[in-house]
């Protein structure tokens, strides 16, 4: 009973955090491993279990998206998929010491990014640069749906630094997107988790229920959020206490 309310606690509040701007990782996948789940299957569950959370999210943000940047909506979609599919047949192969000693590094990654988004924005813009072409924009969104579709922690945060460095600048907006392509990354690489047989499913079907929930309710709370520089300091916080936590472990 104690991992059970452990994993709805989890499952609930990496919905929420998805939802608001990413990073729910950072609490499904401790608490999977706590519970006894091998690492990579860990990894994998926390994937397919944050699906749910994903779709519902994205529905609440679905008046927010809006075109920035120089790809198309299709063109971003058929780009993510593409890439979460190498990535997840990278995490098919890889053992699972090896998996836990390359977690802590992919945290550290994506927390630098995102905590630098702007300061890099800015630069860019300053230089004339600010939005992405094309190419640039495809090669960013690739290369950000292979770490996806390998490692689902941090995801939403790699998203969103992506889209902030592309000439994104609507939060909401982002993080509408952010939550679409989420879900078709966790989507296509679930697919390949299954078939390799790395679901645990009933840990994945109560944090999968939770996760719903949470991604539903983080979604109608971000959009009153005014303050988004301090959700941003927020997420580099839990970012930056999940990276120090399992480089100690």
């Amino acid at each position: 009973m104690t991992d059970l309310l452990l994993l709805c606690l989890a499952g609930t509040a990496a919905g929420l955090l998805n939802a608001v701007a990413g990073g729910g990782t950072f609490l499904s996948l401790p608490a999977l491993i706590y519970v006894g789940v091998p690492p990579v299957a860990a990894n994998a569950t926390a994937t397919l279990s944050a699906l749910p959370g994903y779709l519902s999210s994205a529905w609440g943000f679905r008046s927010d998206m809006r075109a920035e940047g120089t790809l198309g909506f299709g063109a971003i979609l058929g780009l993510a998929a593409f890439g979460s599919i190498l990535g997840a047949l990278l995490l098919i192969v890889t053992p699972g010491e090896t998996f836990l000693w390359i977690v802590p590094w992919l945290l550290l990654l994506a927390t630098l990014l995102f905590a630098a988004g702007p300061m890099l924005l800015k630069i860019l813009r300053r230089r004339g640069t600010g939005v992405a072409g094309p190419v640039l924009s495809g090669t960013a969104i690739l290369a950000v749906s292979v770490y996806g579709g390998y490692f689902n922690g941090g995801l939403g945060i790699m998203l969103l630094a992506t889209f902030g460095l592309l000439g994104h600048v609507d939060l909401h907006g982002m993080n509408g997107l952010k939550n679409v392509l989420s879900a078709l990354l966790s989507l296509v690489s679930a697919a390949a988790f299954v078939w390799a047989g790395l679901i645990v499913w009933e840990q994945a079907i109560v944090m999968a229920a939770s996760a719903m929930a949470g991604g539903y309710a983080g979604a109608r709370l971000s959009r009153r959020i005014v303050r988004t520089d301090l959700l941003r300091g927020f997420i580099t916080l839990v970012g930056a206490s999940m990276t120090v936590a399992f480089f100690t472990m």
